[in-house]
């Protein structure tokens, strides 16, 4: 879905909500400035679904947006459990927002137990729709409760709606020719038509993405439609809803142009492809599927037309390895996996630094160790990604830090890989890859150039005057090395991992050209040219935010919070994490204290110290969930009264 919006305007990450009231006689209309709501159910229910197409609406709509996918790492969990629950919220907005809300307005709970998983983020006053239907005494046992919530006074708090979504969805299809089992699976759409009542979103987009993804089963699509038009006509019609709301789009939250929302691992996809177009090289990608990076795979997959390669290899050590070789061959290749995947590759990552090719190592991070929370989000790979290979093997490592800036860090890590001849790590994780938000297309003439020059010939004079090619021999400015593609004549050179000698590349164990190589490939690395850290400090605060990767909108909501009370509080965020920007050290002097949040032990923190010697104060979170604006606003505003 695309829309329009014009001017930018700096607006804060929340508002205070206003209200406007049709005449007597009609459903009051309120307006508001800004919504979370959050879908609940077993993992079956369909709820990443509901989510996906009420986040579509309102992309379309015009609304800024951000959202939380949480579901189980089960294909399909225990049904009716509380580990068993999957949810999806959205936070849309008439401004610009930064997160998916710390706590929703609006709960819809499927059954018991996804109510009992996330009644304790529901904040009074809040709207609550419950399923009816599955609130049998067994279903609220297994969760235990031993009495019902809905009538033991312990929701008097909260605007409650309860709604027997089960059998009004049945009895919507009941002239259609289907089980009732069948029937039954339709009760997220009529949730969907409910909510899309509420708040007034548009229609037509659904009710087309229904008749395309039942194409071939259309008596499906059709139930699906009228499950989803029935619970519009609910919503319009009962007198348990007396209000909707209207959420008015973004028009001055972003620049002129068009939108469309986008997931982390779609942005990146786009981006690898923009990227080959733009270095005109084809695009290889050599994957092994794992959670939460195989939609990457998946979606290149689909865009042969481009000149993209996917090869699903067989295990992750073949998947990495199938892309160096591709890197060889004068491709830009790609792997992508998630922690554990990034261990196993580590040695064919070390390959691609002795062999100084380039690889994009993309790592979309999740909780560990070992399997560890498959579906939850975790920044705890960095150390990883900056030491985890034997020897002195030095790579890149940028993040991205919105899911629609996984674009541009997609073709960043691709002009460094590129233009240094290096495999450059791109640390993204579960939150961002899954999450999504408004992104900006492009205009392809603001792309950057790419492209690159194949060493064509002989490079070297030797002093008997012979002509010949050093494949090592390198640019004087990035230190890197020709790239010589296979099979092109007089350009033949020794491959593999043992020591190179400097220039010609033939095998070395001389001590005094390993100390050279070892030396000269981090330089390499660190005479990177990476822009300079941008500070956002209005006010000449004495403590500094300094984050990366996927905390930054929590981190900015929450520094717009300190703001608004008045608080002086500088921010800045890493996108480039080796080498750090030049100027890094020059600004952490500048401030009394600096305060690192990572949803890790504190590995940046760890770097900052060593590096620097500055005495970062970690703020850390490692339970599967991204920050919430409200918790680190605390925690910032206990480090500025220290």
């Amino acid at each position: 879905m695309t829309s329009q919006v014009s001017s930018p305007a700096e607006q804060a990450d929340e508002a205070v909500v206003g209200e406007q009231r049709k005449p007597a006689g009609e459903k009051d209309v309120r307006r508001l400035d800004r919504v979370i709501i959050r879908f609940a159910g077993d993992s079956g229910d369909g709820m990443q679904l509901t989510g996906d197409r009420f986040t579509s609406e309102t992309a379309s709509f015009g609304n800024d947006l951000s959202t939380l996918p949480n579901f189980p790492a089960e294909i399909r969990a225990p049904a009716g459990t509380l580990p068993g629950v999957s949810s999806f919220q959205l936070h849309f907005a008439d401004h610009d927002i930064l997160t998916p809300g710390d706590a929703p307005n609006v709960l819809v709970a499927m059954n018991p137990a996804a109510l009992k998983a996330n009644i304790a983020d529901v904040p009074r006053g809040a709207e609550i729709i419950v399923n009816t239907d599955e609130f049998t005494k067994r279903a609220m046992q297994k969760v235990g409760y031993a009495a019902s919530p809905l009538e033991d006074g312990s929701l008097d708090g909260y605007s409650l709606h309860p709604v027997p979504l089960t059998t009004l969805t049945v009895e919507a299809l009941k002239e259609f020719d289907l089980t009732r089992k069948e029937a039954e699976r339709s009760k997220n759409m009529f949730a969907l038509g409910l909510l899309s009542w509420m708040y007034h979103r548009p229609t037509e987009g659904t009710e087309k993405f229904l008749t395309a993804k039942f194409a071939k089963k259309p008596d499906i699509a059709a139930a699906n439609i009228a499950a989803f038009r029935a619970g519009w006509n609910f919503g319009e019609t009962t007198e348990d809803f007396a209000v909707s709301y209207e959420v008015a789009p973004a028009a001055k939250a972003f620049p002129v142009g068009t939108y469309r929302n986008i997931s982390g691992n779609l942005a990146l996809s786009y981006g690898l492809v923009a990227a080959s177009r733009q270095a005109d090289l084809p695009l290889f990608l050599g994957s092994y599927p794992i959670t939460p990076a195989s939609d990457i795979l998946h979606e290149l997959s689909k865009h042969k037309n481009f000149g993209v390669r996917t090869f699903q290899a067989e295990d992750e050590i073949a998947g990495i390895g199938a892309a160096l070789g591709a890197a060889f061959g004068g491709s830009l290749a790609v792997t992508t996996t998630s922690g554990p995947g990034v261990a196993l590759k580590s040695e064919t990552i070390g390959l691609a630094v002795s062999l100084e090719l380039p690889l994009l190592v993309i790592d979309i991070q999740r909780g560990g160790p070992s399997t560890g929370l498959p579906t939850k989000t975790e920044q705890a790979d960095l150390l990883q990604a900056m030491f985890g290979r034997n020897g002195e093997a030095p790579v890149p490592i940028i993040a991205p830090q919105t899911p629609a800036d996984c674009f541009d860090a997609a073709l960043e890590a691709a002009r460094i890989a590129l233009t240094y001849r290096t495999p450059v790590m791109l640390l993204s994780d579960g939150y961002l890859a899954n999450g999504s938000e408004p992104w900006r297309i492009p205009d392809i003439d603001d792309l950057p150039d790419l492209g690159v020059q194949f060493a064509q010939g002989p490079n070297h004079t030797l002093e008997d005057g012979s002509e010949v090619f050093w494949p090592y021999k390198r640019d004087p400015q990035t230190l890197a090395r020709p790239w010589a593609i296979p099979g092109t004549p007089g350009l033949e050179h020794r491959i593999g991992g043992i020591e190179k000698q400097d220039g010609s590349g033939n095998i070395s164990y001389d001590p005094a050209n390993h100390d050279f190589m070892v030396r000269t490939r981090q330089a390499k690395i660190d005479g990177i040219d990476v822009p300079e850290l941008e500070v956002d400090d209005p006010d000449g605060a004495r403590t500094l935010v300094l984050g990366w990767g996927s905390t930054y909108g929590p981190i900015t909501a929450a520094v717009r919070r300190l703001r608004r009370a008045g608080e002086s509080i500088a921010q800045a965020h890493l996108r480039h994490l080796n080498p750090f920007p030049r100027n890094l050290g020059a600004v952490l002097e500048r401030y009394e204290k600096v305060v690192v949040p990572e949803m890790n032990l504190g590995q940046l923190a760890t770097l900052i110290r060593a590096k620097y010697l500055v005495d970062a104060h970690s703020y850390n979170q490692v339970n599967g969930m991204p920050f919430k604006a409200e918790q680190l606003a605390t925690a910032l505003k206990e480090a500025l009264d220290g």
